[in-house]
């Protein structure tokens, strides 16, 4: 048998491999669809049963105690912090941080009053474009402050479970056709919905190797004086690797390989926080309107890790299975 011969072999047997590694994950501990606990847990059992396995979960009844629950409406949010500066991100189509075309194209971040902006939800002043409070640099406490009072500064339990604080709590606000694109984050997550309803679509670090990622050219939205929009290419920048699946449309005679896949779809309602692990591919929608605080815990750089980095490197090396 020649070099090449060979090489080829490896090379299958790699892609059969990484084929098989999904499906054991799911046979092994991952569940069906997305379990919903109906009281929040200990911290001990949080960690044994959830972050450990790196499984989400909806848990319900855990910030019932909020006064945001009942306290976050336009009306309350116009006189508690109406007249506040704060950085919404606006597009022409709702995509943020997502692959438009050949360009990676990232959202105007546009300084405006918390008024004007529920203006433009409420629907009392039109404007182009699609507008989303999602500045993700716990902008609850930094653009915000006002309103840390209505909710908790951490989540005790899981402060608890993993022996710090998060390191971000922020807000979201924005209209329905706002759209988070797939991605994933190095961040254990606690998304809480305070009004409305997120929609979620979940991969487990698992199913990597059918997610596929290119490199793209960085951009910005800018919006031109005749109201529309134009992709402003981000002179001196890298590549930006990113999922170019839409997994609402996917394209699979481009993509085969995410038939392989298998995304769990759930709905976290007003008042249900979802646990997101670390490494979970996720994409985001919402209802209009809706309201929602998320806490960020630096993952844990350990084994969990180190395997999917290992998984990552030998899905990007031999390509499209």
């Amino acid at each position: 048998m020649n070099h090449y011969a060979i090489m080829d072999d490896t090379q299958d047997n790699v892609k059969n491999c990484l084929r098989n590694f999904p499906k054991e994950a799911r046979e092994l501990y991952l569940n069906e669809t997305v379990p919903y606990l109906e009281e929040p847990p200990s911290a001990l059992q949080f960690y044994r049963e959830w972050i450990g396995p790196n499984k989400p979960c909806i848990i319900r009844n855990a910030f019932d105690h909020w006064p945001a629950l009942s306290k976050w409406n336009p009306t309350y949010l116009r006189e508690a912090v109406g007249s506040k500066v704060i950085s919404v991100a606006v597009t022409p189509n709702g995509y943020a941080d997502a692959i438009h075309g050949d360009r990676f194209v990232m959202p105007e971040e546009r300084q405006m009053t918390f008024s004007a902006l529920l203006d433009v939800i409420e629907g009392k002043v039109k404007s182009s474009g699609v507008f989303y409070v999602q500045k993700q640099c716990s902008n609850l406490t930094e653009e915000l402050p006002e309103l840390t009072e209505d909710v908790e500064p951490h989540i005790p339990w899981m402060s608890e479970a993993l022996g710090k604080l998060p390191d971000a709590v922020n807000f979201w606000l924005g209209e329905s056709r706002a759209v988070t694109s797939m991605h994933k984050d190095h961040y254990e997550n606690l998304y809480c919905v305070v009004s409305g309803e997120k929609h979620f679509i979940l991969l487990p670090p698992s199913d990597r190797p059918f997610i596929p990622y290119e490199l793209y050219q960085p951009a910005v939205y800018s919006l031109k004086e005749d109201g529309s929009f134009e992709v402003v290419d981000e002179e001196n920048s890298d590549r930006v690797p990113w999922i170019p699946v839409d997994p609402l449309k996917p394209d699979l005679e481009k993509y085969p390989s995410y038939r392989l896949a298998q995304p769990l779809h759930c709905t976290v309602r007003a008042g249900e926080m979802l646990y997101l692990p670390s490494l979970w591919f996720h994409h985001v929608r919402q209802s209009h309107g809706c309201i929602a605080v998320n806490f960020w815990y630096d993952m844990e750089y350990d084994i969990k890790y180190n395997y999917f980095q290992l998984l990552e490197s030998l899905a990007g090396a031999v390509g499209p299975l």
